[in-house]
C-alpha cells in the first residue's frame, strides 16, 4: 500500500478536519470544539486538535500494522496544517 500523506485543515465553520493531502472531498475525521472549549483553549485549539488526531492515529497504529504507512504531513513535524485557506506553522 502506498504511503498516504494527510493534512489537518480548519474548515470555514471552525471545525478541524483530517484529510488526504491530494483529496479535498469528505474528511477522514472532524473535530468540533464548543464555544466554551475554544474560549478555554484560547489560541491553542489547533494544537489540541492536532494532538487528538495524532493520538488517534497512534492508537490505531498500535492495533494495526497497515496504518504505519500513513504520515501526517506537517511542515513543523513533516506535515502541513492549514487554517481556512492559510497554512499554519
Amino acid at each position: 500500500m502506498p504511503t498516504s500523506f494527510l493534512e489537518i485543515v480548519e474548515l470555514p465553520n471552525g471545525e478541524f478536519a483530517l484529510r488526504r493531502i491530494d483529496d479535498e472531498s469528505a474528511p477522514l475525521v472532524k473535530i468540533r470544539f464548543s464555544r466554551e472549549t475554544r474560549d478555554m483553549l484560547q489560541e491553542n485549539d489547533l494544537a489540541v486538535a492536532k494532538a487528538m488526531i495524532t493520538a488517534g492515529i497512534e492508537a490505531v497504529g498500535s492495533m494495526s500494522e497497515g496504518i504505519a504507512d500513513i504520515d501526517i504531513d506537517d511542515e513543523d513535524e513533516q506535515g502541513m496544517v492549514q487554517r481556512g485557506n492559510q497554512t499554519l506553522h
